[in-house]
């Protein structure tokens, strides 16, 4: 069972958690970093390649860093190799340029086709039956998320879930519970909830809360038991939400339809707050189609229906949605009526091209009419990988 909380996390800890109630706490604080952590969904530059490879055999080979965390001002450690320099990346040559060059000699060098940087690669054919690894107190054999990797979610502090899954099995029991106090994409509990542990995410933002939700019911499924506090559950807490917080409680209203916030500076949104984007051509070389949101916390007028109608129109956007607090009035329900509709590419249905829908209708289940399931497919947010809980338990010393 998992409890997930969205708000200050001393606020609930002192309210919520008792005292030694909690076994293991992970927490990794984003400190004073100047990061801003809302900003989800940005796309960084530059690919890392796979560590495991394709030898000239057909066997597969490990493949590990060269190079170690830190920047080098002086000393061959921070000079280029043979044109790569990891100073760039804010690292350094984990071995003199003597010892790279006889393993290079050796072909025990990968150099990705793709001009990625190369890698130290393993003597003999990786066999992962026969794998043992010692673990010390410098873990090298994890590797970071990619861009590739298929847990990537696109949250730019993600932690390898196999990195978690350690810590958790090393430092508690089955049924013990798991706190995470900045939880973040969610790997925390995810790793918990594998291990059959307890947990307790706790998060300051609804973007997260939202992302996590997302990530584990599409990893676990039915099997998930979950508890979510602190988000609104009626129209009294999102009215509350959107007096306190303009940009949480667009978030929140997001996520009760699936949506992704976008990146923007405060105050200068275009009329445009979130996205869907989905595929709804039998071509899957064509572009998606995307679904755009404008979220109203206060009064709204026809004007906001003219503005989004214009947005769908200057950006090509299948469907607009207006959400609202408020209900809207007569000139908006005709405006958006006389707006004409979208027609899907897969069995050409139509869809009402502008839909308004207030907040009210979203807690109650109502939800927008867009083309989905079978016809066309989701790409707003990648997608978790499914999986099934496994039992670790922390090994015991032998006293």
């Amino acid at each position: 069972m998992g409890t997930l909380y969205y708000g200050d996390n001393l606020d609930f800890l002192r309210r919520y958690v008792a005292d030694a109630s909690v076994n293991l706490v992970y927490l990794d604080p984003p400190f004073n970093s100047a990061q801003d952590y809302n900003a989800f969904f940005e796309e960084k530059d530059g690919k890392m390649p796979h560590t495991l490879i394709a030898g000239a055999d057909g066997l597969k080979y490990q493949t590990y860093e060269l190079t170690g965390a830190g920047r080098t001002a002086t000393g061959e450690t921070g000079k280029p190799w043979r044109g790569f320099s990891p100073g760039g990346m804010g690292r350094h040559w984990g071995n003199s340029h003597a010892t790279v060059d006889e393993w290079a000699a050796l072909g025990l060098i990968h150099f990705p086709a793709n001009g990625g940087f190369p890698r130290r690669r393993g003597e003999h054919p990786f066999v992962a039956e026969d794998r043992v690894v010692t673990v010390g107190d410098v873990w090298t054999d994890i590797d970071r998320i990619n861009q590739a990797a298929k847990e990537r979610l696109g949250y730019p502090t993600q932690k390898p879930v196999a990195l978690l899954e350690r810590i958790i099995a090393a430092s508690s029991n089955h049924g013990d519970t798991v706190l995470d106090p900045f939880c973040g994409c969610g790997t925390t509990v995810d790793a918990a909830q594998k291990l059959g542990r307890a947990w307790i995410g706790i998060d300051i933002t609804h973007l997260a809360i939202t992302l996590i939700k997302g990530r584990l019911r599409d990893t676990y499924g039915s099997e998930l038991q979950m508890k979510v506090l602190g988000e609104p559950t009626d129209l009294a807490g999102a009215r509350q939400l959107a007096a306190e917080n303009k940009y949480q409680f667009q978030w929140w209203a997001l996520g009760l339809v699936g949506a992704r916030p976008v990146e923007q500076k405060k105050g200068a949104d275009g009329g445009v707050d979130g996205k869907i984007l989905f595929r709804d051509h039998p071509d899957p070389k064509q572009k998606p189609q995307s679904i755009i949101f404008s979220v109203k916390g206060g009064g709204v007028g026809v004007k906001d229906v003219r503005d989004l109608d214009s947005v769908v129109t200057t950006i090509g956007a299948a469907i607009g949605v207006l959400l609202t607090i408020e209900e809207p009035t007569k000139p908006m329900r005709e405006w958006a009526a006389n707006t004409g509709s979208y027609v899907s590419g897969f069995n050409g249905q139509k869809y009402p091209r502008l839909q308004l829908r207030t907040i009210d209708q979203l807690l109650a289940g109502v939800t927008i009419e867009r083309p989905s399931g079978n016809v066309a497919v989701d790409e707003t947010f990648k997608k978790a990988q499914q999986a099934r809980a496994k039992v670790q338990e922390q090994p015991r010393l032998g006293l």
